[in-house]
């Protein structure tokens, strides 16, 4: 394990039973109050950015807008969220995916991406994958290239990472943290 991923684990505070029995919530809120561990993180994910040639970064609703926008500042490219449906102004992209339970939508702005761009999606946790794999798809729909998905956490025991190899097409997916 590396000095990165030590300082990161030791960060994310374990929630037992949260947000129903049975599930342990990793909490990353103690990672983003220390600066020392925030900074690192955000240099990472810089790192993975710069590396992939990646023009926009795309921020998962809500905890991946956290980690993505200071990385597009630090990386010198746009953000561009990826919300909730009905949360954003104007003519909208969206995607519908599956959940436990039902379906949820995600949606871009219209004009948000353009053929020429090179797409980093950026989010906290990847567990079993639905709003990585719909991102993936507006992405696309958009007329943009993806260059790979970067997360701070995989929950490897969930399976997101096989969901989304065939979405991802070869793109690479970079976890920080594997549990």
């Amino acid at each position: 394990m590396t000095s990165l991923q030590e300082l990161l684990l030791s960060r994310i505070k374990d929630v037992p039973d949260y947000p129903k029995p049975g599930v342990m919530f990793k909490d990353i809120t103690p990672l983003l109050a220390d600066a020392t561990a925030f900074t690192a993180l955000t240099d990472a994910l810089t790192e993975i950015t710069l590396r992939h040639g990646a023009t926009k970064v795309v921020g998962l609703e809500a905890r991946g807008f956290i980690l993505a926008a200071p990385v597009a500042v630090r990386a010198g490219v746009g953000f561009v969220p990826v919300r909730k449906a009905g949360k954003l102004p104007g003519a909208t992209l969206g995607q519908s995916y599956a959940l436990e339970y039902g379906t949820a939508e995600i949606e871009i702005h219209a004009d948000a991406l353009e053929s020429d761009d090179r797409v980093l999606v950026i989010d906290d946790v990847l567990a079993t994958g639905g709003t990585a794999e719909a991102s993936l798809e507006l992405i696309r729909r958009a007329g943009a290239q993806v260059t790979g998905i970067a997360v701070l956490m995989e929950l490897g025991f969930l399976g997101g990472r096989a969901r989304l190899e065939p979405a991802l097409a070869g793109a690479p997916l970079e976890a920080l943290v594997t549990i």
